[in-house]
C-alpha cells in the first residue's frame, strides 16, 4: 500500500533487547468530498509507522515532513488502562520517500536534500527562466 502524508512528530529511534533498531513516527493524512448535502467534508486519518531497515532515516524524518510511504497496514486494538476499548493503525514500511523534508536552523528554512537535489541534475536557473511560466 502507499501513503502521502505528513509527520505529525519528529521520529524516535527505539533499540530493543535484541539490539535491533527501529524508527517510529506518526503521519496524518487527510481526505476531503462533498456529502450529499453538498457541504465539504475534511477527515484526517493517522497511522503509527514503523521502519525497520536503517536507523539513519529518522535524522530527516522531522516535524511537517510530507513523505510517501510504502509498505503494508494493519489494525491493532487495546483496552486502555480506564478499561477503555481502542483501536489504531500500524504501517511497516518497507520505503520511504521525501517529498518535502526542511529543518529550521538560526531561523531560517533549508532543505535538507540539496545535495540529492544535485546528484539528480537539477538545473541551475538563470535570468531567463524568471519569465518561463512552464510547470517544470
Amino acid at each position: 500500500m502507499n501513503i502521502i502524508g505528513r509527520l505529525t512528530r519528529d521520529a524516535e529511534v527505539r533499540t530493543l533487547s535484541n539490539k535491533k533498531q527501529v524508527v517510529n513516527f506518526s503521519i496524518a493524512t487527510n481526505d476531503n468530498y462533498r456529502n450529499k448535502q453538498g457541504e465539504r467534508i475534511e477527515q484526517t486519518t493517522f497511522f503509527d509507522c514503523s521502519y525497520w531497515i536503517s536507523s539513519k532515516v529518522a535524522e530527516l524524518l522531522t516535524k511537517g515532513t510530507l513523505v510517501e510511504l510504502i509498505g503494508r497496514v494493519y489494525t491493532r486494538a487495546w483496552i486502555g488502562k480506564d478499561g477503555e476499548a481502542h483501536a489504531g493503525l500500524n504501517f511497516h514500511i518497507s520505503q520511504i520517500k521525501l517529498h518535502s523534508s526542511h529543518k529550521r536552523t538560526e531561523g531560517k528554512s533549508t532543505s535538507v536534500n540539496k545535495k540529492n537535489d544535485k546528484e539528480i541534475g537539477q538545473p541551475k536557473s538563470n535570468e531567463s527562466d524568471k519569465d518561463d511560466d512552464l510547470p517544470f
